[in-house]
């Protein structure tokens, strides 16, 4: 699996990564989930450039213009429900894609320990396209590796790619480790080095879910 750190070199991207990890401007809502949506749209651009190209002379008032577009048949996967404004910005730019949504909780047992739980899938036939699934925390990587094989039964992708705004190193080291031969090259914001006790990134920015949308029961 190949990783990419998109916080190096510097760029306007960090700007958005602070805005949602400050607890002043956590407070609006709004705010946090365009930043999710700018974040994603940032991505989309940068995930394309390792998308395949082919030359296509467009008509203009004036004349030809030779342009190269992509031929990749992409299907934007996110996993429900932080991910939604995030998936959003990919949308935005990638707007002839399919789309994805898988369904992920984590079900506790007691206050500290859980299994991730999926319980819905909706996705297009995904053989022979690129799938690129999206999920704002990274931090187990638990969530991304179930997303990714029940998606899987949809098909298989010629290509693959994972992109997380915040990702702990565990959950790096975890999907590595899982999935070492996949096709996949890992999308990441930016990385931090814990996780606490209830397995939240740390520092991280709280739970995104809640923040994007209202605490939930």
């Amino acid at each position: 699996m190949k990783v990419i750190y998109l916080n190096t070199p510097n760029s306007i991207l960090n700007s958005f990564v602070a805005e949602l990890r400050d607890t002043t401007i956590q407070k609006d809502s709004m705010r946090f989930r365009r930043n999710l949506e700018r974040i994603g749209e940032v991505m989309a651009y940068e995930i394309s450039k390792t998308f395949s190209f082919t030359e296509k002379n467009i008509q203009t008032p004036l004349g030809i213009a030779p342009t190269y577009t992509p031929d990749n048949q992409t299907v934007l996967a996110t996993i429900l429900r932080a991910g939604i404004p995030y998936h959003q910005g990919f949308l935005s730019y990638m707007d002839h894609a399919e789309n994805a949504f898988v369904s992920a909780y984590r079900k506790y047992k007691d206050r500290l320990n859980f299994d991730i739980h999926i319980e819905y899938i909706a996705a297009p036939p995904l053989t022979g396209k690129t799938l690129i699934i999206t999920d704002p925390m990274l931090a187990t990587g638990s969530s991304m590796e179930l997303a990714y094989e029940a998606l899987r039964t949809k098909g298989e992708p010629a290509e693959i790619h994972f992109a997380a705004i915040i990702a702990s190193r565990q959950a790096v080291d975890y999907l590595q480790e899982k999935l070492p031969e996949a096709p996949i090259t890992l999308w990441i914001a930016a990385l931090d080095d814990d996780l606490d006790e209830h397995a939240y990134i740390v520092p991280g920015l709280g739970d995104a879910g809640d923040l994007a949308y209202g605490e939930k029961e």
